[in-house]
């Protein structure tokens, strides 16, 4: 008897423990991303971001579209995100490295960003077409059809691990 509520009251401390500190992964921008993937030699993520179509998202809206939830859900990572889970991000970055790849606060160190399976497992999407297509898709007043494998294309930024 002494070891079943022994093993209860561990069951307990468990399922506590981890909700009390259980965190959400915060955004914390691009500026934080850049820091590593930044070098040509790694691929140079951080400039194709910069140079790219999502880097400039918010500069496509004019008037009042720039304030508006209905388009900034799309145009701005920091926007879209709850905002209690904003660290860094800021609205002016556009879709950001984490609209794509999730919020960066727990893979973001070196040491996880090596071993890509501890990454996913701290909170890094892989993203695919499905991720792509929240944005791109019927809803948008602009969308013309979206064809996954030639705008990702577009944007690819190599694996600076696999490098």
């Amino acid at each position: 008897m002494n070891f079943k509520k022994l093993i209860l009251l561990l069951g307990i401390a468990v399922i506590f423990s981890s909700v009390t500190f259980a965190q959400d992964n915060k955004y914390i921008g691009a500026v934080k991303c850049k820091m590593c993937h930044n070098k040509p030699a790694k691929g140079g993520q951080y400039k194709i971001w910069a140079e790219g179509p999502h880097a400039k998202a918010m500069e496509s809206l004019k008037g009042a579209d720039a304030t508006n939830p209905k388009c900034l859900k799309c145009h701005s990572t920091a926007a879209a995100a709850d905002q209690k889970l904003v660290g860094t991000l800021k609205v002016s970055e556009g879709v950001s490295c984490e609209s794509c790849h999730g919020a960066g606060s727990a893979y973001k160190s070196a040491t996880i960003m090596k071993k890509q399976e501890l990454s996913l497992a701290k909170g890094l999407i892989i993203p695919d077409e499905k991720v792509c297509k929240t944005c791109h898709n019927e809803e948008s007043p602009n969308y013309k059809g979206f064809d996954f494998a030639e705008y990702s294309a577009k944007i690819a930024h190599g694996n600076p691990t696999k490098k």
